[in-house]
């Protein structure tokens, strides 16, 4: 099925089509919602009520970007709305979905280096955590940032420049990243 006849199909509430969507995307959208929830549970629930919204929200898509972007920020509208919402924090890490990471290989060189990395970023303090996710994983400016958070744009940089700087420390402490002109090099791994 095009993406074109899956959208229409979706549009008008065909269930098949509902279910070849969620099939098409959801293991990458719960990657999504792992790297914002503090275990399994709550990503799942954040991934079934952003497809809820996808749903519910389908025929306000454009097609003027890609569907799965589109789809993407509504995931993570709504991981940051649940987490608004519920103050359910819990140090447990759930790792089996670190791979929906898109990671540059030549910066970061494996998986098990990219799962580390995810399991030290999810050690990092909510705020610290959220801003870091927004801004250096899904490419938020800190002006978007503090929109969606209800921060002012100066909180969303400071935030980031200090979990940037608490990552660092965790990953020289943990030994993932050797020396402190390293530093430079993670986020960019990740795009930023």
């Amino acid at each position: 099925m095009t993406e074109e006849a899956l959208l229409y199909g979706c549009i008008n509430n065909d269930p098949m089509s509902q279910k070849e969507l969620y099939h098409k995307y959801n293991s990458k959208m719960l990657a999504v919602c792992y790297r914002f929830a503090h275990h399994r549970e709550d990503a799942e629930d954040m991934l079934q009520e952003g497809f809820i919204k996808v749903f519910s929200q389908i025929h306000t898509f454009r097609s003027q970007g890609a569907l799965e972007g589109w789809i993407r920020r509504i995931m993570v509208h709504t991981c940051i709305n649940h987490l608004k919402r519920n103050k359910k924090f819990n140090e447990n890490v759930d790792l089996i979905h670190a791979t929906g990471l898109q990671v540059r290989e030549e910066s970061v060189p494996s998986i098990v280096q990219a799962k580390q990395v995810i399991e030290c970023i999810r050690m990092l303090p909510i705020g610290y955590r959220t801003v870091l996710n927004l801004y250096a994983l899904e490419g938020y400016s800190h002006k978007e940032i503090a929109t969606v958070l209800d921060i002012e744009e100066s909180t969303s940089r400071s935030q980031y420049t200090r979990a940037r700087q608490m990552l660092e420390e965790i990953l020289v402490k943990r030994k993932i990243m050797a020396k402190p002109q390293d530093k430079v090099s993670l986020l960019a791994a990740f795009g930023r």
